[in-house]
């Protein structure tokens, strides 16, 4: 008897649903494009235009082939005369980063205490903290502003740090709650009959293990305080002014120097682009933190 030799089996062509679970990721990636190109579009025009004349940015419709310049650059920089941007950036850094550092300071032992060691009634205490964000800033301006004045601390970048770690440790407790609460209390109490106090605790188990979260929070309120104008606006003046404040100085009764706003637009906003950056994993690790179990 002889016996057959079957030749190799085919591959077999895609199945109607994988196909279309193929087109499907493909259809979403190409949107994703779409919607991520439409996002960056305006900041790339604002780009374009920070390197054009006045002549040319102010033209319609714009002209994209107008020749290139860093007039506005230089301009914004005070290398032609002018204002220097150097103590605005500094004010809104220093303004920046130290309520950002003191607002973690204060959140972390506060969620830890609404998280992990839950004290009574904690989730009124959580709507507490989220109803004082529901009124409006510009209903506390006054307030804030009389106050400042009373103590002598308008103009002074101080005043600025103690706000800004006000108006951000509601939603700095209430980010750092939820992310805690992912973290195992096996660990901790490990820890604790090691004989790990509390500080201990926070900074070397709590604290790494919720890393992500930490950088999240601390991302969002360097945003936050680095966008903030209203107060700024109404509390600094000359001294702690800071680089929002500053960039409001070049619309005059002159008119609105497009190119120069742009330049100045694009040089303030690159720290924050700079640091969502840098810090873009521990973002999404910490927004995505225990959406999936």
């Amino acid at each position: 008897m002889t016996t057959a030799v079957t030749a190799p089996a085919r591959r077999r062509a895609p199945q109607g649903p994988a196909r279309r679970v193929r087109f499907k990721g493909a259809a979403l990636g190409v949107a994703a494009w779409l919607a991520g190109i439409l996002f960056v579009l305006p900041l790339l025009w604002m780009a374009l235009t920070s390197f054009h004349s006045e002549a040319d940015a102010a033209t319609n419709p714009p002209s994209l082939t107008a020749s290139l310049t860093l007039g506005s650059y230089r301009e914004f920089f005070g290398l032609d005369g002018g204002a220097s941007p150097w103590p605005a950036l500094i004010n809104s850094t220093t303004a920046s980063v130290a309520s950002t550092v003191l607002t973690l300071l204060l959140a972390l032992p506060a969620a830890y205490a609404l998280s992990i060691r839950r004290v009574r009634k904690w989730t009124d205490v959580l709507f507490f903290f989220l109803s004082t964000k529901m009124l409006p800033a510009v209903a506390g301006l006054l307030p804030v502003y009389l106050f400042a004045k009373n103590a002598g601390l308008l103009d002074n970048v101080w005043a600025l740090v103690v706000l800004y770690t006000a108006m951000n440790l509601p939603i700095a407790v209430w980010m750092m709650q939820s992310f805690l609460s992912e973290v195992p209390i096996a660990v901790i109490e490990a820890a604790q009959i090691d004989g790990a106090r509390l500080p201990t605790v926070l900074r070397r188990v709590v604290a790494p293990i919720a890393l992500p979260g930490i950088a999240a929070t601390a991302l969002i309120c360097f945003i936050f305080s680095w966008n903030e104008l209203l107060f700024a606006r109404v509390l600094t003046g000359v001294v702690a002014e800071t680089a929002p404040v500053f960039l409001t100085g070049f619309i005059t009764s002159q008119g609105l120097f497009l190119a120069k706003v742009c330049a100045a637009s694009l040089v303030i906003s690159l720290p924050v682009l700079a640091a969502g950056f840098a810090a873009q994993d521990k973002l999404v690790q910490g927004l995505s933190l225990g959406a999936v179990k």
